[in-house]
């Protein structure tokens, strides 16, 4: 079967790129959607942004004051106010993450949900599924376990599934073609499953995206966008269009994915901590962001007109010397929220709405490749917050994106700052404000009660968002028997928390070396997930964490020789201990214990879930017994 026997007939829509230097407003868009000219911001998020942002900046001015005291007894020279502010500006990201969850217990507690109300108006919605080198009886089978629950389920909607190909290996889209061709037979007719494969994988996902807007975006009112591992129930799709189709308003409703099929040790941690903790912090996320929030690229319903009118991606300009460069937005969901929301449209996020998944890397290694691809996309951002037109709080989206991986090279450097200061002016690797060296500042020493109490007080905010979380969760819809009882949901938190310590030191050098791969313009390429996880040899891992080890190495010789506070001992062990804990990361979860760090998807996994797997086997087996077959 040819590919164009495989789309259906096109129904063009215009797409222009946006200008970032202009201000633009859809004339499509809703008049009087929250904020005039006069760009007032509704009562009721000015209420919630109050909540989440007055208490950091209240706190992280209090630490600062305090610190400052230390610092200015014996004068305040410049190099310890560079260390306030560093201090000072990690510290409000701390809180603002603490403050987040509170306002989300907060809006737990009332029980008023986000979604929105009114009569449904039934939607052509197309659910759109790019893919680069995949496993084709991965992708297929997932597609095809949605389109049955959605046929199932029946409503008003009406559903068309795109798979939009990028893949480059000829063999990969024969197996595509050939299990798209499978699938529609099994479906029958009235289950419309499509699927292009373009010549050309111009920008990447989101130029894929663009190209089906451009081909077939006016056959559609609406694009529900999914990954190459996203899974989403026939209920959680028809609440997502519901949610559409009531508010004229919206351009974009972001759902909130669930971590969903991690087996291995690393795996098990990050499921089990979006699990469990994750929502308190999306409520709270979902609250003030209010009708200005933002969009992960996936496992989202977007109004098709507004985005073709609004979000169509200029490529980024770069003077370098008396060159113009044109660049690519790679992280371009942060982007294409913040385009529809200057043009009129509200970008909404709705985390109670259960049934959305995807799937986490396996491995550290896994892990780190994905992240440097986003620090890369993220760091990009930065070039965008003088956009033109952008609304204050998509720029702090944008903002808080870049800061998430400069945070990195901004601990390091306080860790650094911490070793050099050791354990006091007396047992120090430098000595400070001496008559023998008097251009040295005089550094507060650690060891003193008063500072203690501070050095716990940073650990504690850094422990605090999973431990309100936890106490919140029945305030969610969820029960401790969900995880297990309560016993096997300690056993789990205290390993997740404990995994996240040891873990922790060693992401920081990770996106540490990302920030600067970025920078150097070393980091290049988008090489699609390792679904299953990869499998590194000894060898390749030790040279992929010896920046890690060799400053484990160094923080031990001086803990051992008494110059380094005894507070660095856990980083110490887990940098020296980079190699092993990168192994321990890809193993399977203990023998024995499926359960372990189990979500409520574990225990009971969701039936969308089980069909994708059966769905997967028989069409793996079906591609298998194909190749097998000898030619004709």
């Amino acid at each position: 079967m040819t590919s164009s026997a495989l789309v259906p007939p096109e129904q063009p829509l215009a797409m222009p790129e946006q200008d970032f230097s202009r201000a633009f407003q859809d004339g499509g868009a809703p008049k009087g959607l929250d904020d005039d000219a006069d760009g007032s911001v509704p009562q009721n998020d000015t209420r919630w942004r109050l909540l989440v942002f007055l208490p950091a900046i209240l706190a992280t001015a209090a630490l600062v004051w305090v610190m400052q005291g230390w610092f200015a007894q014996d004068g305040f020279m410049g190099l310890e106010k560079v260390l306030l502010a560093l201090i000072g500006f990690s510290f409000f990201w701390i809180c603002f993450t603490v403050s987040t969850v509170f306002t989300g217990i907060l809006s737990l507690w009332q029980q008023k949900p986000v979604i929105p109300r009114g009569p449904v108006r039934p939607m052509q919605v197309a659910l759109l599924m790019p893919v680069y080198n995949e496993e084709p009886w991965y992708v297929l089978g997932s597609a095809r376990s949605m389109l049955e629950e959605l046929t199932a389920r029946g409503g008003g909607h009406t559903y068309a599934m795109f798979i939009l190909s990028d893949t480059r290996s000829d063999s990969i889209a024969t197996q595509e073609r050939a299990s798209v061709a499978a699938l529609r037979v099994q479906l029958g007719p009235d289950v419309p499953l499509y699927y292009r494969r373009r010549a050309q994988n111009t920008a990447r996902k989101s130029g894929n995206i663009a190209d089906w807007v451009r081909r077939w975006g006016a056959g559609y009112e609406a694009m529900l966008i999914l990954d190459a591992d996203s899974l989403m129930s026939g209920r959680a799709i028809r609440r997502l269009a519901d949610a559409l189709s009531r508010d004229p308003s919206a351009g974009l409703i972001q759902s909130l994915p669930q971590l969903i099929g991690a087996q291995s040790v690393f795996g098990r941690m990050q499921q089990f901590a979006s699990g469990a903790y994750g929502l308190a912090l999306a409520e709270g996320l979902a609250r003030w962001a209010g009708h200005e929030g933002n969009y992960w690229g996936h496992n989202a319903i977007i109004r098709t007109r507004a985005f073709a009118a609004c979000a169509g991606l200029p490529p980024l300009r770069a003077r370098l010397g008396r060159k113009r460069r044109e660049t690519e937005i790679m992280s371009h969901d942060f982007v294409e929220a913040g385009l529809l929301r200057r043009a009129g449209w509200s970008v909404q996020f709705l985390p109670r709405i259960r049934g959305s998944y995807e799937e986490t890397p396996q491995t550290l290694t896994d892990h780190i490749l994905r992240d440097r691809r986003w620090c890369q996309g993220n760091l990009q951002h930065l070039r965008l917050l003088g956009a033109r037109g952008f609304r204050t709080v998509s720029r702090f989206h944008l903002l808080h994106g870049a800061i998430s991986y400069l945070m990195a090279p901004l601990w390091f450097t306080l860790l650094v700052i911490w070793a050099l200061v050791g354990r006091s002016e007396e047992a120090s690797i430098r000595t400070y404000f001496s008559e023998a060296n008097p251009t040295m500042p005089s550094w507060p020493d650690m060891s003193e009660p008063r500072h203690v109490l501070v050095i716990l007080l940073i650990y504690t905010m850094l422990l605090a968002p999973k431990l309100l979380s936890i106490a919140a969760l029945p305030l969610t819809g969820a029960r401790f028997a969900d995880y297990g009882g309560k016993g096997r949901f300690a056993i789990s938190a205290l390993s997740e928390v404990l995994l996240a310590i040891l873990y922790a030191p060693i992401l920081m050098v990770q996106q540490m070396i990302a920030v600067l791969r970025t920078i150097l313009g070393l980091q290049r390429g988008w090489s699609p997930q390792a679904r299953s996880g990869g499998h590194y040899a000894l060898r390749s891992l030790a040279l992929a964490h010896s920046a890690e080890t060799i400053s484990g190495l160094l923080l031990w010789a001086g803990i051992l020789a008494g110059v380094i506070s005894l507070w660095l001992l856990p980083i110490a062990l887990s940098l020296s201990l980079a190699v092993p804990l990168s192994a321990l990361s890809g193993l399977q979860a203990p023998r024995g214990q499926r359960h372990w760090m189990g979500t409520r998807e574990v225990y009971a996994e969701p039936t969308i879930s089980r069909s994708a797997r059966k769905a997967r086997r028989e069409l793996q087996a079906y591609l298998t017994t194909r190749q097998q077959e000898p030619a004709e």
